[in-house]
C-alpha cells in the first residue's frame, strides 16, 4: 500500500492476463492467440507505414477503418467506434453506457475484465448464474438492471447463445444497453451486428485479435446506434483523441478488405478445433460445445491443476481458472495441427 495513492485505487483487483513466456520453446496454448499469421496485405500495409509521415499524428477519426468495418459489415461509419483492442472499447462503454443507478448484468462465467471495469468505474453488478449446461437462460434477465453484458461465444466456456436468444434478451430490456462482446463470434457464431438497425439499444463488440491474428496490434471496434457511438466518442475524446497509430489503423483496413484470407484461416481453426474436441473426448475429457478458438475440458479422473502442471513440464501452457463451479476445468488454445498433435500425445502419456 503507497499512501500517495487514491482511494479507488486501494479497493482495485486488476485483471490478471493469460500468462505470455519468455520461453521460445513451448506450446502456449493458453491465450487464445491464432495460429497463423496475419494477412500477407496486412503485413504489407504496415510495412509502408514505416516513412517519414510517422512524424505527424495519425487521423483521430479513424475514418478509413470506421468505413472498412462499415462496408464488411454492410452498416454505416457513423455506426462504428474504434478503439485500442476491444479491452478500451469495453472500458468506454463500461463508463459511457452501462454506469446507472441499478446493477449490471452478466454472466457468474464469463469474461474476468467485467467485474474489474465495475470495480474500476463504481458500477454495481449482480452476477447472472449460467444453467448446469454454462449456457445462458434468456429469462434470467429479465429483472431490474442498468445494462447487461456477455460474451458470445461466452468466455471461457466456449458455448453459443444464438441470435433468437439475444433478441429475447433484447425485447425483454427495451430501457437498457445489451452489449455482445463478440471476441470470438468468426470461430462459428452469427453475429448479432445485422440486429442494430432494429435494435437501438444494442452494442456489438468485436476484435481483431483473434480471428485476423492482430493481437499484437491493438484493434478493437463496437457497432450500434449512432446515438451509442456518439457516446462513446464522447468518453473516447475525453480521454485520448488519438487512440489508434498509423500502423494499427493500416493494417486493420488491409485485414479487413482480405476477406479470402480471413475465411481461409477461420476454417483452418474450426476444423482443428472440431478434429481436437473428438480426439480429447477419445481420452475421456468432458469436451463443452465450442463456436471459439478453444475447448473447454474437464477429466472426470484427473485434477485440473495436476493436468496443468504435467503439461507445463512437457513445455506445454494451458488456462487453469481457480474460480468456483470452473475449478475441474482447463481452456485449451485450438493450436496448429502439429501443436494438437503433441498436446494429444502428452495427455495420452499423463493419463497413461
Amino acid at each position: 500500500m503507497n499512501r500517495y495513492w487514491s482511494s479507488v485505487v486501494h479497493t482495485l483487483t486488476p485483471y490478471v492476463p493469460g500468462e505470455q513466456p519468455k520461453r521460445t520453446d513451448l506450446i502456449k496454448l493458453n491465450t487464445n492467440e491464432n495460429p497463423y499469421p496475419p494477412s500477407p496485405r496486412a503485413l504489407q500495409a504496415m510495412a509502408a507505414e514505416a516513412a517519414e509521415s510517422l512524424r505527424l499524428y495519425p487521423d483521430p477519426n479513424a475514418g478509413r477503418l470506421k468505413q472498412a468495418i462499415a462496408d464488411f459489415h454492410g452498416v454505416t461509419a457513423s455506426q462504428v467506434f474504434v478503439g485500442n483492442g476491444s479491452d478500451e472499447v469495453l472500458a468506454h462503454g463500461f463508463q459511457a453506457l452501462l454506469k446507472h443507478e441499478r446493477p449490471l448484468l452478466f454472466p457468474d462465467i464469463s469474461y474476468s475484465f467485467y467485474p474489474v471495469y465495475c470495480g474500476l468505474y463504481g458500477i454495481d453488478f449482480t452476477p447472472v448464474p449460467l444453467r448446469e449446461d454454462f449456457t445462458i437462460d434468456p429469462a434470467d434477465y429479465r429483472i431490474a438492471n442498468g445494462g447487461i453484458i456477455f460474451p458470445n461465444p461466452n468466455a471461457p466456456t466456449g458455448r453459443l447463445l444464438s441470435i433468437e436468444a439475444i433478441r429475447e434478451i433484447l425485447d425483454g430490456n427495451p430501457d437498457s444497453v445489451v452489449v455482445v462482446d463478440e471476441a470470438y463470434i468468426d470461430f462459428g457464431g452469427a453475429s448479432a451486428i445485422p440486429l442494430v438497425n432494429h435494435y437501438p439499444n444494442l452494442l456489438v463488440i468485436q476484435t481483431l485479435s483473434k480471428s485476423r491474428s492482430l493481437a499484437g496490434l491493438r484493434v478493437g471496434f463496437a457497432v450500434g446506434d449512432a446515438g451509442l457511438i456518439e457516446a462513446l466518442e464522447r468518453v473516447k475524446n475525453s480521454f485520448n483523441s488519438y487512440p489508434l497509430d498509423r500502423f494499427a489503423l493500416s493494417g486493420a483496413v488491409a485485414a479487413l478488405q482480405d476477406r479470402d484470407y480471413f475465411a481461409a484461416t477461420c476454417q483452418w481453426v474450426i476444423a482443428t478445433r472440431e478434429h481436437l474436441a473428438v480426439r480429447l473426448a477419445e481420452l475421456g475429457f468432458e469436451v463443452l460445445p465450442s463456436a471459439a478458438n478453444f475447448v473447454f475440458v474437464r477429466h472426470p479422473g484427473h485434477d485440473a491443476g495436476e493436468l496443468a502442471s504435467r503439461l507445463r513440464e512437457r513445455a506445454i501452457i494451458v488456462r487453469h481458472f481457480r474460480q468456483p463451479r470452473i475449478e475441474q476445468f482447463l481452456r485449451i488454445t485450438v493450436g496448429t495441427d502439429e501443436q494438437s498433435d503433441k498436446l494429444c500425445a502428452a495427455l495420452t502419456e499423463i493419463l497413461g
